[in-house]
């Protein structure tokens, strides 16, 4: 039986980004109308918002695709196009997220494996289903409502007594649903998987590095399937967001190693609770 090791999985990481470094370069090549590119300041916002979000995103685990969603969507990017945008420029955050992660040892192998596979395969079927069949306005708020409920358990837990363990049950089927909700609403696993991991008593730190490192994957097939269906139109955007994200990705998995767990936590459902809030907000407005 092959046992899989931190550098198995980098080696993993470093190959399919070297995989979409082709793919988006031949898709530049190719392109029979090619955006315009200017470094200017709407570029170096886009870079500040990637930096921001995946500070955030690297620290506490969730926040990047939502943060990022939210701004595009305030600057009038169509919603499939934002989350075919997040999802390219995530690939590269959460790569160099992953591999900080995996530096740091804040990654539990185990854990990994059962979330980056099905995670992956439900990232593919919601990137076809939000590409082609369903409309994410509709969906959004619904998850936004469970997560705010959630966002609060967190919180009474984080100021109580809670034992944290190692072993966690049913992870796959959470990882399978946290990769089709977050390709359909252009963000959100880290909300749904970390949440619920540290709900059900995961030590926050080994969770954040592990759902950030499987975030990767979750993006990858992600990309894949929106560059099919839908191609890319926003380069300015992506690239300025993969700029700061990439920037920001040593610095959170750094952070998140000093951060006491109770302090994690509660920190963890106030971020789920705001964003949650804020999304049902927008979604009544």
């Amino acid at each position: 039986m092959v046992t899989v090791k931190f550098r198995h999985i980098s080696f993993l990481i470093l190959g399919l980004l070297l995989l979409i470094v082709a793919v988006l370069a031949w898709k530049l090549y190719t392109s029979k109308h090619p955006q315009a590119f200017e470094l200017d300041r709407e570029f170096f916002l886009f870079c500040l918002v990637g930096f921001l979000a995946q500070a955030i995103d690297g620290s506490l685990g969730m926040g990047y695709g939502v943060s990022c969603s939210t701004f595009l969507l305030h600057m009038g990017v169509p919603p499939a196009f934002v989350s075919a945008s997040v999802h390219t420029a995530s690939v590269f955050t959460t790569g160099t997220s992953g591999l900080s992660h995996l530096y740091f040892k804040n990654v539990d192998k185990k854990l990994f494996i059962r979330l980056a596979i099905p995670g992956a395969i439900g990232a593919t079927i919601g990137a076809f289903l939000i590409s082609e069949v369903l409309n994410a306005a509709v969906i959004k708020p619904i998850i936004a409502s469970y997560l705010l409920i959630l966002g609060f358990v967190i919180l009474r837990k984080s100021l109580g007594g809670t034992k944290f363990k190692e072993e966690v049950k049913n992870v796959s089927p959470l990882g399978f649903v946290g990769g089709m909700l977050a390709t359909v609403g252009g963000g959100g696993w880290g909300p749904i998987v970390a949440s619920n991991l540290i709900n059900k008593g995961k030590t926050p730190q080994i969770t954040i590095g592990t759902v950030n490192t499987a975030e990767f994957f979750v993006s990858f097939c992600g990309a894949g399937v929106f560059l099919f269906f839908l191609g890319l139109e926003e380069w300015k955007t992506i690239l300025g967001l993969i700029i700061g994200g990439v920037l920001a990705a040593p610095l959170g998995a750094y952070l998140v190693r000093f951060i006491r767990p109770k302090v994690l936590m509660f920190l963890v459902g106030l971020v789920i609770v705001l964003i949650s809030a804020f999304t049902i907000y927008k979604s009544l407005a």
